[in-house]
């Protein structure tokens, strides 16, 4: 027996999770076409905490409007055809924080608005989830006059441009906190 006195005082549980990888990710999610559609699309990234250290346990939703700025009406988000886009994926991110998603680049919703995937971030740490917006980098006038991104410092905007990869992928990271944090938004009533 050790000679130390030392009381050890217990902590307290967590009680919220996250439980991410069970039951909320189903087979297919992270794909919104097939990688054969001819138009495909990769979007990847990392999600960071505050420190830069990829963050393993959390989990990514987008919503976004087809190639023709059509936003789908269409029922079967968690069940997948392989015909019907709806505009939806969920995945969750590796062991190394890395996520990818095969979708399409999203039209403009109007004539001259720049085209965006709405992504939500599930993760630890985190009591309500967490809301931003994916830009395509390509159209630069349409960014320029968006009126989100119009509202926020040069470094601000940058952290919800994509960039596109010579492969054609776009690549977004997700930084939770830190010099680098992401610009996430607000809704009413959420």
């Amino acid at each position: 027996m050790s000679e130390n006195t030392e009381r050890l005082v217990p902590t307290s549980g967590q009680t919220i999770g996250p439980f991410y990888g069970y039951a909320l990710p189903y087979e297919g999610g992270e794909f919104l076409v097939d990688r054969s559609h001819p138009n495909a699309v990769r979007l990847h990234g990392t999600v960071y905490d505050g420190h830069g250290t990829p963050v393993p346990d959390s989990m990514l939703e987008i919503w976004q409007a087809d190639e023709n700025g059509q936003v789908s009406q269409e029922p079967g988000s968690l069940k997948r055809d392989g015909y019907t886009f709806t505009g939806f994926g969920r995945v969750a991110v590796d062991n190394v924080g890395h996520y990818d998603f095969t979708t399409v680049n999203p039209g403009p919703t109007e004539d001259g608005k720049a085209p965006f995937i709405c992504l939500t971030v599930f993760a630890r740490g985190l009591l309500n989830r967490l809301f931003t917006r994916v830009y395509l980098p390509e159209d630069t006038d349409a960014l320029t006059n968006d009126p989100l991104l119009s509202s926020l410092s040069e470094a601000e905007r940058a952290t919800m441009i994509a960039e596109r990869q010579s492969d054609g992928s776009l690549h977004f990271d997700v930084h939770l906190q830190g010099d680098r944090e992401t610009v996430f938004l607000a809704y009413p009533g959420i």
